[in-house]
């Protein structure tokens, strides 16, 4: 798996300098507050803060310092009031997605308060200044009020800043397709307007390029391969050595023609592999392979949802699966879910070993391609999908549930899992096609759904539940 890397959000802690005079010290007191609130979430985030800024010119100063520095985001705490105007031009001038969280140092108004105490602790009132220059200027926030020793406080910022960092990721992801898929209308889209509106290139290669990779590898570095797979699966006896190598091959060349061109998401059109005529199967184990190593991944062309397979990787915990929805099954409540036989394996129970099977496919007239068999975690999962819409943009469609514990299809060998909607089937069904939800969807371990809703706030485009 790729390193995670984490979200880096600028704290911008903002009090008027009039207060010092008046109250010697309190400033010095609101920055060792700051710092609190840094450290409370030094779990989730690393929180910057330089300082607070007392003016305009000091919020003008920090604010082009976090964008010159390139985080993802930034957090705005009121330390005490500050006014609303001087913010204007900071965030005239800023590129990255802002939240706003109404904190307070105490969390019990006491009876022995006095006016420095409720200075101190009057970030509501300069909020609602800020707030309303926000609301009002049409810049996307994020909003938070409560108690900043609660657990909730610390999901916000761990939310937003997994929203921002996959925004920023998606501005630098670039994307190769090899092929698309003829007539198959809901994976087309504007490339220039998705570039424009959600952040990854779109670049056609051809499959040449990959086999001159795959001919650079050598016989060691597939053995070695070959061993690391015989660790982490259950490997098919009767599965033939050469289908393996030749699985590896193409997985390691796949890999290397990636990495060389700078690209961390890729998709391809089946129907090229034997037409090309020098590819001995499909490269489904190659695909498993490096969706669990963090890249993104769709199958059939599908670019947009390659880049959404790479956000999950990043937005989630555990990583995102590339699947599709195939049939309602009314026994359970539930839908099952599967595609030709790629899946993200390092989201597999924790208590279970995945396989890697030797499987016929007669697609493309290849060989039997070695493809890996598992349970995603069972438990709370969030499924999303991306449309084109009238007007150039994009909607996201997401839906709640829970994967179930079945596993019981002895005759199906391609990766699956049974998903029951907490909206129900029916509905669930007919509101995600209604909706235009695409047939090639995302699956994440978790309820990330809060920050999907962000990331689609910070990209401006329409977020729909279903």
């Amino acid at each position: 798996m790729m390193r995670q890397k984490r979200p880096q959000i600028g704290l911008l802690g903002l009090m008027t300098d009039g207060y010092e005079p008046i109250f010697p010290g309190i400033t010095a007191r609101q920055e060792a507050y700051a710092r609190e609130i840094v450290s409370t979430c030094k779990d989730a985030v690393d929180l910057h803060f330089p300082g607070a800024a007392k003016n305009r010119e000091e919020i003008e100063q920090t604010v082009a310092a976090f964008n010159a520095a390139n985080l993802d985001g930034i957090l705005i705490v009121l330390l005490a009031y500050s006014q609303g105007a001087w913010i204007l031009r900071a965030l005239q001038d800023n590129r990255l997605p802002i939240a706003l969280a109404i904190v307070q140092p105490d969390q019990v108004v006491g009876s022995d308060w006095e006016e420095l105490d409720l200075t101190v602790n009057q970030g509501i009132h300069g909020a609602q200044d800020n707030a309303n220059v926000i609301v009002r200027m049409g810049i996307p926030c994020q909003f938070f009020a409560g108690n900043r020793h609660e657990e909730r406080f610390k999901t916000f910022v761990e939310d937003f800043g997994k929203a921002a960092l996959v925004r920023s990721k998606l501005r630098r992801l670039k994307v190769a397709i090899f092929g698309r898929m003829g007539g198959m209308g809901d994976i087309l889209t504007d490339d220039m307007e998705f570039f424009a509106k959600i952040g990854p290139e779109f670049v056609h290669q051809d499959l040449g390029s990959v086999v001159a990779a795959m001919e650079s590898i050598t016989d060691e570095e597939i053995k070695q391969s070959m061993a690391n797979d015989h660790t982490i699966f259950d490997v098919d006896p009767k599965m033939p050595e050469k289908n393996h190598a030749d699985a590896t091959r193409i997985y390691l060349g796949f890999k290397r023609h990636l990495e060389e061109n700078g690209f961390e998401a890729f998709t391809a059109h089946f129907d090229n592999f034997g037409a090309d005529g020098r590819f001995p199967q499909l490269p489904l184990m190659g695909a498993s392979h490096l969706m669990a190593e963090g890249y993104g991944y769709a199958a059939e062309g599908d670019a947009v949802c390659a880049s959404l397979v790479y956000a999950a990787h990043h937005i989630g915990d555990r990583g995102g699966n590339f699947t599709e929805m195939y049939t309602m099954d009314f026994e359970t409540k539930s839908i099952i879910f599967c595609h030709a036989g790629e899946g993200n394996w390092s989201t597999c129970d924790v208590n279970a070993k995945p396989e890697l099977i030797d499987r016929f496919l007669g697609e493309g007239g290849l060989a039997n391609p070695p493809t890996p068999i598992f349970l995603p975690q069972p438990g709370e999962a969030t499924l999303v999908s991306m449309t084109s819409i009238p007007g150039g943009n994009f909607r996201l469609v997401v839906a709640n549930g829970e994967i179930l514990p079945r596993h019981d299809m002895t005759r199906n060998e391609m990766p699956y899992f049974f998903w029951r909607p907490h909206s129900g089937v029916e509905r669930c069904v007919e509101e995600w096609v209604s909706s235009g939800g695409t047939h090639h969807e995302v699956i994440c371990l978790g309820d990330v759904s809060a920050r999907w809703e962000m990331l689609c706030k910070m990209l401006g485009i329409e977020y729909v539940k279903v």
